[in-house]
């Protein structure tokens, strides 16, 4: 009897310690969180600790520690050099443009003058490459202003059709050069969102300006509820795998050796900006590149 006695008593001794060391444990596991929560967020640098005596548990925050030391290390050097490479872009593009515009002003000099057939051609050919450099070193200029932006944008209650429709007014005469007679199908129902209007209009002027470029005389633009706005036409050329690649910086086609590559790429960071979604699919022939705000 006393023998069943001492074994209820060590083994209640043993649930009350066990119950202790479980504790124990939980509190180090909420103070591990706590502090796991803080370093990720950028809040701390400082290491994490635990108020627990236990070998295992200091050793797995001893470890934490090291892990997320070395995360914040290379964070910091992936900032650093994106910083660098954006006031890179900036530097060069801006230094670009003394140089472009004095070539340009000597062109137009060269231009008013007596020429022959050849001259007029050659200077044909450089008007033409200046051009492309001149809108490639604007484009670098502009993207590098918007990606080192550190102010959030102005925001206001901007109607997403009206905003559609001056855009579409203000490219209609370029669009009517290229051929293209566009279809605009846009809601009845007012759609509004708490946006940044001037970006709202530089992505509907990009996504026009695309139509210009690779449109083969169609394009189909709707609105549509709760807020999709599609733009579609006809891209034979284009193959699945240089549609998924569309939104990429620099990349261009084939057919648009002019382009910079960086014109849908600015759109997309801007709808991103505003909490939205672009994307661009190729179903027989048709490209569609989607809006969502």
């Amino acid at each position: 009897m006393i023998w069943l006695f001492s074994a209820a008593l060590l083994l209640g001794a043993a649930v009350i310690l066990l119950g202790l060391k479980i504790a124990v444990m939980r509190r180090s596991i909420k103070e591990i969180t706590s502090q796991l929560e803080d370093a990720v967020s950028g809040d701390t640098n400082s290491e994490m600790r635990i108020s627990s005596s236990d070998s295992e548990l200091r050793v797995l925050c001893a470890e934490l520690s090291r892990k997320l030391k070395q995360l914040r290390e290379e964070q910091l050097r992936f900032q650093n050099g994106d910083r660098e490479l954006k006031e890179a872009i900036t530097n060069i593009s801006h230094d670009l443009r003394t140089p472009l515009t004095a070539i340009m002003g000597y062109l137009d000099v060269m231009e008013r003058s007596p020429q022959n057939e050849e001259n007029s051609r050659c200077l044909g050919i450089i008007r033409e490459r200046a051009e492309a450099m001149k809108q490639l070193t604007e484009e670098l200029f502009r993207y590098s202003v918007i990606l080192s932006s550190e102010e959030g944008e102005k925001r206001e209650l901007t109607d997403i059709g009206k905003a559609l429709e001056d855009s579409l007014m203000s490219h209609y005469a370029a669009l009517q050069a290229h051929g293209i007679t566009p279809e605009v199908n846009i809601c009845r129902e007012k759609i509004t969102r708490e946006l940044d209007p001037s970006g709202l209009s530089r992505v509907f002027g990009n996504l026009f300006g695309n139509a210009i470029k690779y449109s083969k005389g169609d394009l189909n633009v709707t609105l549509t509820q709760p807020c999709t706005i599609t733009f579609s036409n006809q891209a034979p050329e284009l193959t699945q795998v240089q549609v998924e690649r569309l939104f990429d910086r620099f990349y261009t086609v084939e057919a648009a050796r002019k382009s910079s590559g960086l014109g849908l790429s600015i759109a997309k960071t801007f709808v991103s900006r505003m909490g939205g979604s672009m994307t661009a699919s190729l179903s027989e022939g048709v490209l569609t590149i989607t809006v969502k705000l």
